[in-house]
């Protein structure tokens, strides 16, 4: 069976599922994008997301077609029509189709609204158990990387630099600091157990599975400090991962090809990998 796609208001099948050549989201990568996990068919953290996606429309002046909720309904519908066990959902939602110009089309053009499911071993990550090795790279994207902007060239010339390395992921840096990963947030945590990222600004994304791991590190007695941290740090640093709707908590084993700590996944990374899990399957304890 061909998998679903919800495209402007219908559920289709994805061979049917078509974009106009001028909508504004593949002229000028003018839309935002969201990225939601599900847990045995269920969507984590999505309250949050949703959150996210609703500032970073208002950001760049698109208005939401939907509310919470009915983001919500047409999720859980797409999982179910997909029959999803484990994997993401895919939100997409550009200015619309107009003819090209820079400028924003009339008032009444609608939005694009395209949502999509990819099925993913998030729980059980062979990668999670083995840790992932990461290149440094100069940060080359715009300066509102706390819009969740489908425009994502910078992204996906570190991602290439990384698959060009032969490791799992780049970490982009400005003015010697690492601001995040080319798709996560990144995390050290130093020798004296002190739990590392960047504080939220313009330079980087408001992570959902950040916020939650951090909150998770808090509880648990380990101390988190939210500042600037250098490429040399991260190189001493006796641990670290990357957190994102799609990793989780992945522990990073290597950056720039020396070993973080003993070269293996570190204690607390999984740790707090386990307390998310935990925490997201709560939900379904209690029901």
């Amino acid at each position: 069976m061909s998998r679903i796609v919800f495209l402007n208001g219908s559920f289709v099948p994805f061979e049917e599922a078509k974009i106009p050549v001028m909508d504004r989201g593949f002229l000028f990568a003018d839309g935002i994008y969201e990225v939601a996990a599900v847990l045995d068919g269920r969507l984590v953290d999505n309250e949050a997301h949703l959150a996210r996606l609703d500032r970073s429309l208002g950001e760049i002046r698109i208005r939401n077609p939907y509310s919470s909720a009915e983001w919500t309904r047409l999720e859980e519908e797409l999982v179910r029509r997909n029959n999803l066990a484990e994997g993401l959902v895919y939100m997409e939602v550009t200015r619309g189709a107009a003819e090209r110009d820079f400028a924003f089309p009339p008032a009444d053009t609608p939005p694009t609204v395209v949502m999509f499911t990819q099925p993913k071993n998030i729980r059980h990550s062979p990668l999670a158990q083995t840790g992932i090795a990461v290149i440094t790279v100069p940060d080359q994207r715009w300066k509102r990387r706390d819009i969740k902007s489908v425009g994502l060239l910078g992204q996906v010339l570190a991602k290439q630099a990384a698959v060009e390395a032969g490791v799992g992921d780049a970490w982009m840096v400005e003015d010697g600091y690492v601001t995040e990963g080319s798709s996560s947030t990144a995390f050290i945590i130093t020798p004296e157990k002190r739990l590392i990222t960047r504080p939220l600004s313009n330079a980087v994304l408001p992570g959902i599975t950040r916020l939650a791991v951090m909150k998770l590190a808090k509880e648990a007695g380990l101390a988190v400090e939210e500042r600037l941290f250098t490429v040399e740090e991260a190189h001493g640093a006796e641990e670290a991962f990357v957190t994102s709707a799609s990793s989780i908590v992945m522990p990073v084993v290597a950056i720039d090809g020396k070993p973080v700590g003993t070269g293996r996944p570190g204690p607390l990374a999984l740790r707090l990998r386990a307390l998310y899990f935990e925490l997201a399957e709560a939900p379904a304890k209690a029901a």
